[in-house]
């Protein structure tokens, strides 16, 4: 059934070399356009490198009447796009943020859960030196999986190393050269995205390192780019294609005068694959109990 409504803005706050490289934001469009292609629907689609040019797409898509909607996307903490989104009087979805606070209706995944499955997933099989590759910190979403990562590390008697990347595969390289450097480096490398983790996976191979014999890898994300490279990246599941089919529902749900609420998307769930395995001998030495050491 065809659906008269016109298009919904979605502004990507990322660098647009980043777009190329990056299948989550692939992915996760592909799941929009499902739900609203059938609907002749559309997504008016921006790239934006600041808050101050994301806000000044939005103000000149709602002056010129352009859109019927907003999708946003990365909330940080006290979030200053909020409080224009809300004077905007437009109906918007979050993708993100926390349960039930926000004044808008807002897609939740809780990152808190999946990082704490990641780190039990690698003590499970023996590994006591474990390493995140976080996004940037600026992000609600990599505080909360930083947060929890630190603390499942502490709660499994294993040495938590957390380093801050920024998606690009420039950082999942020298993240990894760094982490690799310590006198008691880890044996597991936990990515925040895939394009870091592939990175890494180079450094790990001019190294002579296997994986997962030598050190196993994990990423965010169930990608077909996670999927594809071998042998296989173990992820945190979240399928982001469905979560694209939440978000584009969600905006259904309000342009149809849904109360505002939270949507929850599937929980994360690890998937093992080629690249995690035991520990190797030498982790079986547990190191300082509950250590956690935080890299800039």
């Amino acid at each position: 059934m065809a659906d008269p409504g016109g298009p919904v803005g979605l502004v990507i706050n990322r660098p647009p070399r980043l777009l190329g490289l990056e299948p989550f934001l692939i992915e996760l469009m592909e799941g929009i356009e499902e739900v609203f292609s059938p609907l002749d629907r559309s997504v008016l689609f921006n790239i934006a490198t600041s808050h101050e040019q994301e806000i000044a797409i939005w103000r000149r898509w709602t002056e010129q009447g352009a859109v019927d909607a907003l999708v946003m996307l990365d909330i940080y903490p006290d979030d200053d796009r909020l409080p224009v989104l809300a004077d905007l009087g437009v109906p918007a979805v979050v993708l993100g943020g926390p349960r039930g606070v926000l004044p808008f209706s807002n897609v939740y995944v809780d990152s808190a859960a999946g990082a704490a499955q990641a780190v039990d997933a690698l003590a499970d099989l023996g590994h006591r030196r474990i390493a995140y590759v976080s996004g940037p910190r600026r992000l609600l979403h990599s505080q909360t999986r930083s947060e929890a990562f630190l603390a499942q590390c502490a709660a499994r008697d294993c040495r938590g190393v957390l380093v801050e990347g920024d998606y690009y595969e420039t950082s999942g390289h020298d993240a990894t050269l760094d982490l690799l450097s310590l006198d008691d480096a880890p044996t597991a490398i936990f990515y925040d995205n895939v394009v870091m983790a592939v990175a890494g996976l180079g450094v790990l191979g001019d190294r002579g390192l296997s994986v997962p014999a030598d050190v196993s890898l994990m990423v965010w994300d169930d990608t077909a780019l996670s999927r594809l490279t071998p042998p296989g990246l173990t992820v945190v599941a979240v399928d982001v294609h469905s979560l694209g089919v939440a978000v584009a529902d969600a905006v259904l749900a309000v342009l149809g005068g849904a109360p505002v609420t939270t949507y929850d998307a599937p929980s994360p769930k690890v998937r093992l694959r080629g690249s995690t395995g035991p520990a190797p001998g030498r982790s079986g030495e547990s190191g300082e109990s509950g250590t956690q050491e935080v890299r800039e």
